[in-house]
């Protein structure tokens, strides 16, 4: 490939998944050359943003070549057909190690594929590798993993624990990823890296072959560079599965074709007081401005009172709840593997396995309280709208202590735990820039079921605004 050829290539790898896809359809991008450009571009710059955990390149090329000789043939599967993607290194993908952040499980390949992967499959999607990501997706990076790095800046926190994903989907290094949402780990990883992400209802999407934290809070999504991107990923991997019971078996709606969908007459709940308080300005500003381009576009705004103090109440039981069913997900392994834990999951393990029983109750019983109040919010509304932090972008140094920083982490958690508690979606957006020059992030949670609400809103945000073709400078 000459240096024209190249720079085209660069261009391309930037593109949104559906842009990419039109062309692969067109016969005008080879799967198996866009396949090569991203390996290509994975070997040159992932040496310093440390994404890719394992890289399947020989497998990767074969699916390209499959998806090509398909194609030619008149066989054209969707939207993913031929689309390099990849997958956080907590989705088992058989023949393929998946470490899971860890380092008990480092090096181990999987003896089957998660659902996940074989809907991808299925949609003939190239799978290019694992991405890196936190140790048991819980909120640090085991000490032998070098994090990824913030491809806008590496002196800023990439969000947890979908680092890896979302640096690589930021920097041109796949066309999406799947990933997971326990407490915050699409929506922060996300606005850190200027991205769309959907963290779907609970049980929307599979779980079955995919790494636990906490089996009652973890939500399967993606990261995208779109929202109509992140409905074409929705739409593929979403669904019933008889392999996971907790699946809902509600039909998929065509996710897509909600994206086209005008937003006039939709309610969007605003809570004055819960998206300003503690909140600083740069974040206020981004807010303020979202809405008038919600207005513009014809939602109506609809002040309201979010039950927040009960919220707040949420992300304080999120922390030991998550504990004691990490205990649950590890107990194989845990205590009896304790040495090979990170300080953090295994502080985290601990505390689990230590709470009283009428504590975790006391937890379930206010789980399933907040989840009826907030039932009743959407009973007024079709989506609220809220910050992804009430900070600006964080940086390394900031997020170093965090452990030493309650109230930051109460603070960071604040409008992202409480959905993971009541199984609400959410969808995250790029919708302004902090004075570091940083992306900044809001998000969208709807009803039980509400995505298509939730795809509307967000393409008619990005078809009125630029944010999410940013790109970061590499």
């Amino acid at each position: 490939m000459n240096y024209t050829e190249d720079i085209k290539a660069a261009g391309l790898l930037q593109l949104d998944l559906l842009a990419l896809a039109a062309l692969i359809r067109s016969g005008q991008v080879s799967p198996v050359e866009i396949t090569r450009a991203q390996l290509r571009r994975i070997a040159t710059l992932d040496g310093d943003l440390r994404s890719y955990a394992h890289v399947t390149a020989a497998s990767a090329l074969q699916e390209a070549q499959a998806a090509e000789r398909e194609i030619r043939q008149g066989c054209y599967r969707g939207p993913l057909h031929g689309v390099p993607i990849a997958l956080k290194d907590l989705f088992r993908r058989k023949g393929v190690p998946m470490a899971a952040g860890t380092a008990i499980h480092r090096g181990r390949p999987a003896d089957h594929d998660a659902t996940v992967v074989g809907r991808l499959r299925d949609a003939g999607a190239v799978l290019l590798g694992q991405l890196q990501m936190t140790e048991g997706a819980y909120s640090d990076h085991h000490p032998d993993v070098a994090p990824p790095l913030n491809p806008w800046n590496a002196d800023y926190w990439t969000g947890i624990s979908s680092s890896g994903a979302a640096v690589a989907t930021a920097a041109g290094l796949c066309f999406g990823a799947t990933a997971s949402d326990t407490g915050g780990s699409i929506r922060w990883p996300c606005a850190a890296t200027g991205l769309t992400g959907i963290k779907p209802t609970w049980g929307r999407v599979s779980r079955h072959g995919v790494f636990e934290l906490a089996a009652s809070l973890d939500h399967v999504g993606v990261i995208a560079r779109s929202a109509a991107d992140a409905a074409a990923l929705l739409e593929t991997i979403a669904g019933a599965d008889a392999k996971d019971p907790t699946a809902l078996q509600a039909p998929v709606p065509r996710y897509t074709a909600q994206t086209e969908a005008p937003v006039g007459g939709l309610r969007v709940g605003v809570d004055p007081d819960w998206n300003a308080r503690d909140v600083d300005p740069q974040t206020r500003r981004m807010m303020e401005a979202a809405m008038r381009v919600f207005e513009q576009l014809g939602a109506t705004l609809v002040p309201l009172r979010f039950p927040s103090e009960e919220a707040a109440q949420a992300v304080r039981d999120w922390a030991p709840l998550c504990a004691v069913e990490a205990a649950v997900a590890h107990a194989s392994t845990y205590p009896s593997r304790k040495q090979e834990y990170g300080p953090v999951l295994a502080s985290v393990i601990e505390r689990g396995r230590a709470l009283p029983s009428h504590a975790y109750q006391d937890i379930l019983l206010r789980r399933l309280a907040m989840r009826g109040r907030i039932d009743a919010v959407f009973a007024h509304v079709d989506a609220l709208l809220m910050p992804v932090q009430p900070m600006p972008p964080l940086t390394l140094d900031a997020i170093s202590v965090l452990g030493a920083q309650p109230g930051l982490v109460e603070a960071l958690q604040r409008y992202t735990c409480v959905f993971d508690m009541t199984g609400h979606p959410c969808l995250t957006l790029p919708a302004g820039q902090c004075e570091a020059g940083m992306p900044m992030g809001l998000q969208l949670a709807a009803a039980q079921l509400g995505e298509p609400v939730l795809f509307r809103l967000g393409a008619a945000f990005q078809a009125a605004t630029s944010w999410h073709l940013r790109r970061p400078a590499l």
